[in-house]
């Protein structure tokens, strides 16, 4: 593999066109639940697109899909420049973006609090995604904004940690995340969609979704497990 290539792969989500809107794409995969897609990129030999179990949602039955905005930071102690900075990492935000946080392993700084949540919303944002932590959690559920985290900390940036860049390819746990790839999490924890795949995956899913309903009825009206999966159901 050459250079070139591992430029492709490392840069390339945002070059791929979509055959649906990203708004439809958004609202396709919050449709179905994340299990059946880990399923469908487990077939297709994509055995590393979930991002560690310690991400959860600050609340249960948030779920959320969306388009990766990336963001990168770590702890630093300088204060120069850093506020305006993320303000103009904010007035990036494209509609229908989840932004996605790498916090190259941070224990000790909330990168997401109200204020971001507030601007992030007016921005057309559809969530946040930290492997990282939150802070003003209860403001941030009155906003009815879907955010997955690490931990919880009234510690903020200022001081401790800073964001490097945006919009940049980026790393949590094993995943490789690039900006335009799908990023779709729900109380099973969140996965990264490639965006090259994103509708191929998405289908298979949605038929996932459709024919469960047809093995829970069979469960439902006390059909055997084992003919259950003669009948090509699954447990």
């Amino acid at each position: 593999m050459g250079l070139e290539d591992v430029k492709r792969i490392r840069y390339g989500g945002n070059t791929v066109k979509l055959p649906v809107s990203d708004e439809e794409i958004c609202k396709r995969y919050e449709g179905v639940f994340t299990a059946a897609v880990n399923d469908v990129l487990r077939e297709m030999g994509f055995l590393y697109q979930t991002l560690p179990s310690s991400i959860q949602a600050v609340r249960e039955g948030m779920k959320v899909a969306g388009i990766c905005f990336t963001i990168k930071g770590s702890k630093n102690l300088d204060l120069t420049d850093e506020m305006m900075q993320r303000a103009r990492m904010l007035e990036a935000i494209p509609p229908n973006s989840v932004c996605v946080w790498d916090t190259s392993g941070d224990d000790e700084s909330a990168q997401w609090g109200e204020i971001m949540t507030m601007a992030a919303k007016k921005r057309g944002c559809r969530g946040a995604v930290v492997d990282g932590g939150v802070r003003d959690t209860d403001r941030v559920l009155k906003e009815n904004f879907p955010v997955f985290c690490r931990y919880r900390s009234s510690n903020g940036m200022m001081g401790r940690f800073r964001m490097i860049n945006y919009q940049i390819p980026i790393s949590i746990g094993n995943t490789l995340i690039r900006p335009g790839d799908i990023i779709f999490g729900d109380i099973d924890g969140v996965l990264i969609i490639p965006r090259e795949i994103a509708m191929e995956v998405l289908e298979r899913a949605e038929q996932i979704r459709d024919n469960e309903v047809e093995i829970k009825e069979m469960v439902q009206s006390g059909t055997a497990p084992t003919e259950v999966v003669e009948k090509g159901g699954y447990f």
